[in-house]
């Protein structure tokens, strides 16, 4: 019979994870501020805007019903957004006026017009089983001159290697037990193929696209509520860090061009 997740008698789970996220936080506060940069909002609110200009058109790959810009946003930048997502019902769901078009598709045999000054794809290529073919794809939507600018957690972090591990339901139900306003947007299935900064290199070259700029970030959130397992994965990251730079990283974002004509 399955058993509920509890806390001790006279505490609730939430508290109890509050409670070691706090001690998780004062722990982490001694550590050098590389390992505390998070990787999305820097992609958010450093990397993308960056690339910015007005009247540009930009593909959001895998944005659904949560696009990376708001209408009031894409209208100040005078953009012309597609919405690009293997779901047509996340695509619905998106706010009026998020998308100038929607296109229901299998990013792995997507074939583009090359029309796109900027691609934005956050958090979803760990979703996407051949990310050989996602890249072939970005290559076809790209106009020469044009980035692709892309955040994903890597495959050799130490939250993907237990992801890997835990049947499905299982890891759904400790992350929404533990985190429940993460319900909403995390629980995809996920594979976490080629996710590395190596990987990212070798299959850009073979699609004939340059990189630009690539960051690595070393903390997640994922452990704080669970004071033994931040441990082990501080200390995975620290010796990572130490002994393979960047690709033991739990995240990266990293930017790519498709050559000039």
């Amino acid at each position: 019979m399955d058993q509920e997740i509890s806390a001790p008698r006279g505490i609730s789970l939430r508290k109890l994870t509050a409670l070691q996220a706090h001690f998780a936080t004062i722990l982490d506060s001694i550590l050098p501020p590389k390992y505390r940069i998070y990787g999305r909002p820097y992609f958010r609110d450093t990397l993308v805007p960056r690339y910015l200009a007005p009247n540009q058109t930009i593909y959001d790959v895998g944005g659904g019903a949560n696009p990376f810009f708001a209408p009031q946003r894409k209208r100040q930048l005078g953009a012309r957004v597609v919405g690009l997502d293997i779901s047509a019902e996340e695509l619905a769901r998106a706010p009026n006026g998020s998308y100038d078009e929607t296109e229901s598709v299998d990013l792995v045999t997507y074939r583009g017009r090359g029309d796109a000054d900027l691609v934005i794809c956050q958090s979803v290529l760990e979703h996407v089983y051949d990310v050989a073919g996602a890249f072939r794809s970005f290559a076809s939507i790209l106009q020469p001159g044009g980035h692709l600018l892309v955040f994903v957690p890597n495959r050799n972090a130490f939250f993907a290697r237990v992801n890997r591990l835990l049947p499905e339901a299982l890891k759904r139900r400790i992350l929404f037990a533990l985190y429940p306003e993460k319900e909403k947007t995390s629980g995809f299935p996920v594979y976490y193929d080629r996710c590395t900064p190596r990987d990212f290199h070798a299959m850009a070259a073979k699609c004939g696209l340059e990189v630009e700029e690539e960051k690595h970030f070393f903390i997640c959130s994922y452990f704080f509520g669970v004071l033994p397992a931040y441990v082990i994965w501080r200390l995975w990251i620290l010796i990572g860090a130490r002994l393979f730079g960047g690709q033991a990283a739990s995240t990266f974002c990293m930017v790519l061009r498709r050559p000039a004509a």
